[in-house]
């Protein structure tokens, strides 16, 4: 009996070790994790924050019309530089100039009637001091005059009125600025508050693209490292290897309760044409000490300093296909902290292994953590 319980705790102990002993040595895959080559910044290492926000210009206008009518001229399309000034747009103005006609009209005819009272008023008054008329002749040629007067001072009112209202049938630029989107059509309605469903506002959004700025929301736990005329680095996502030198232009005295950030607008101190109103930006926030104006405009290819090793004598990295890892020579540049400039070898995007140990060699079995 002592036999087979022997026999049985022998054959258990072997199935134990079967379970975890075999597999250590069938399965000797190595876990690594994986880490991304990545465009960074040379002033990354003298970064204190890094935030997220939108090229936003902060001279910027939804131009309308002062009057209610139809479009019936549209001069500018997306796109188009104006000037300040320049007519935009022309809503219908027939009935406005023929009111405009109509006064200068009756102006022209009080003129003529004003004539007519002075002559009769300087005769009135010579007939009343050579005695051959009387007071009350001469009192009505003079309340004549004054009313012939009055009607001129009311005629001229009406044509300054309908001049101004001619004018505000043009839509004319506020400033020198470019146009971003075309709002109404020729044959549309417009009027100064859209009163209808099928009226427009807006004729056309013009901004002053001279007056980009970077608009980003920073946590109110790191408000306290931003300070004013700070350095900054700023990249637009549509292009991520252009760095655009700028400046902390203004923190903005409110903070978002929702969110529980600051906003803080970045000043470019010079961008070019690729930099666009609304384009999603980052913004990365320097040392006083660093000096903005000597960083690089180029993004470096970077990768971690542990994803390096060296291979007879060469500087190697390893990406993983087909669970085994395959050693990639590159050409290593400059040293920024934690990171690695790669001149050559591997391209933005690509997968490496990111710690890279003694015993991962090339063709070595890996399993990604």
């Amino acid at each position: 009996m002592l036999r087979y319980v022997i026999i049985t705790g022998v054959v258990v102990l072997l199935v134990v070790a079967g379970y975890v002993i075999v597999p250590r040595v069938f399965d000797s895959a190595i876990e690594v994790q994986l880490a991304t080559a990545a465009l960074s910044s040379p002033s990354q290492a003298n970064a204190v924050l890094t935030a997220s926000g939108y090229v936003v210009a902060q001279r910027k206008a939804a131009v309308a019309s002062k009057a209610t009518g139809r479009l019936v001229y549209l001069a500018v399309v997306e796109g188009d530089k104006v000037k300040k000034g320049e007519i935009l747009a022309r809503i219908e103005d027939t009935d406005i100039k023929a009111t405009l006609d109509q006064a200068r009209a009756n102006l022209r005819l009080y003129e003529a009637d004003l004539k007519d009272a002075v002559q009769w008023l300087d005769r009135q008054k010579k007939l009343l001091e050579s005695g051959v008329s009387t007071q009350a002749d001469f009192d009505a040629a003079e309340a004549r005059h004054r009313r012939v007067l009055a009607s001129i001072d009311i005629a001229k009112a009406a044509v300054v009125g309908a001049e101004v209202a001619l004018e505000n049938t043009l839509i004319r630029a506020p400033f020198d600025g470019t146009v971003l989107t075309k709002n109404a059509d020729v044959g549309e309605m417009v009027a100064p508050m859209a009163a209808s469903v099928s009226s427009r506002s807006a004729v056309v959004t013009i901004a002053d693209m001279s007056s980009l700025q970077t608009e980003a929301d920073v946590s109110e736990s790191n408000i306290e490292r931003i300070t004013l005329n700070q350095p900054c680095e700023i990249t637009v996502d549509a292009y991520p290897s252009i760095r655009y030198n700028g400046y902390v232009a203004k923190i903005v005295p409110t903070a978002d309760r929702a969110k529980a950030t600051v906003m803080v607008k970045v000043g470019f101190k010079s961008y070019d044409s690729r930099v666009l109103p609304e384009m999603s930006a980052k913004v990365l926030f320097l040392t006083k000490a660093s000096d903005a104006a000597q960083s690089a405009t180029t993004s470096l290819l970077t990768v971690p300093a542990g994803s390096l090793a060296t291979r007879n004598g060469k500087r190697v990295v390893f990406a993983v296909r087909e669970n085994r890892a395959v050693e990639i020579p590159v050409t290593v540049g400059k040293e920024f902290g934690t990171f690695v400039e790669i001149a050559q070898g591997i391209s933005a995007g690509d997968k490496i292994i990111a710690s890279v140990g003694d015993r991962i060699e090339n063709g070595t079995r890996v399993k990604i953590q």
